[in-house]
């Protein structure tokens, strides 16, 4: 009998919110995921079903829980996750302060907001670190958060910083990652996200009327950059001491997953 596919939990928190670029690339490697919308009240299934657990972006806040009560279950999710299960975890602008939150950091609204393309630098912990091997030292990427990790939780490691944002990147150990930036974006999923009209107004709000139009037009010009580093990025994940496919020990996943796209 062959081995069961690998399956990778993804809690997802929006409209036009799943892991974009990811999904190919998962693909391409023979992988499953299982999306979850949270904020349309979904259940998170049984952990021990999934071989990581990967949380994306949303506009929401952390500390939100009385506007988003699902959020407290997911705090707790990623918690058994990456403590007591040691899963591979990976989390997106949302889902990088998720995991500082859950394990005792503090994330607080942006002294300085980014939007746009911004300029990160890798720390010498992120030169290190496996997690980031083969990513530019400076790489450019796409930003969109008015929230930032001000306080790390014990133990992390802070990766990479901005000129704007201390803690643009956290590892917990050598299996959980945290990135603040959109890794994921390609030009479906950008074309996705200025479908929707709140995201477009947004857009207006913080970058003033021509916003919407600069922004897309600076994610084009450093697309292929964006891309080559979530291809980088990949490679490390599936690398990770516990592999894909541990966490099961070869059990045959009990959930039935929508299937990829």
């Amino acid at each position: 009998m062959s081995a069961p596919q690998p399956r990778i939990l993804v809690f997802e928190h929006m409209q036009a919110g799943d892991a974009g670029i990811f999904c190919k690339l998962l693909g391409e490697h023979g992988m499953g995921w299982h999306p979850v919308r949270l904020d349309l009240g979904e259940p998170i299934p049984d952990l021990g079903a999934f071989d990581a657990l990967w949380v994306m972006g949303g506009p929401m806040d952390v500390w939100q829980e009385a506007e988003h009560p699902w959020l407290a279950a997911e705090k707790a999710a990623i918690r058994e996750a990456v403590v007591d299960r040691e899963m591979p975890y990976f989390g997106i602008c949302l889902g990088h302060q998720l995991l500082a939150d859950a394990l005792g950091g503090v994330v607080q609204p942006a002294a300085r907001p980014e939007v746009g393309v911004f300029e990160i630098a890798r720390t010498p912990a992120g030169e290190r670190h496996a997690l980031l091997d083969g990513l530019p030292q400076r790489p450019r990427v796409l930003q969109w958060h008015a929230a930032e990790v001000v306080e790390p939780p014990a133990g992390a490691e802070v990766l990479a910083s901005s000129i704007d944002c201390a803690v643009q990147a956290i590892a917990i150990g050598e299996r959980a990652l945290g990135l603040q930036c959109h890794l994921e974006v390609d030009h479906p999923t950008l074309d996705a996200w200025l479908s929707i009209p709140d995201n477009v107004a947004a857009l207006v709000r913080r970058r003033g009327p021509e916003g919407a139009r600069a922004f897309v037009e600076e994610a084009h010009r450093h697309m292929a950059e964006f891309n080559r580093a979530a291809q980088a990025l990949l490679a490390n994940l599936l690398k990770l001491p516990r592999r894909l496919g541990a966490a099961r020990h070869g059990q045959a996943s009990a959930v039935s997953a929508r299937s990829a796209r």
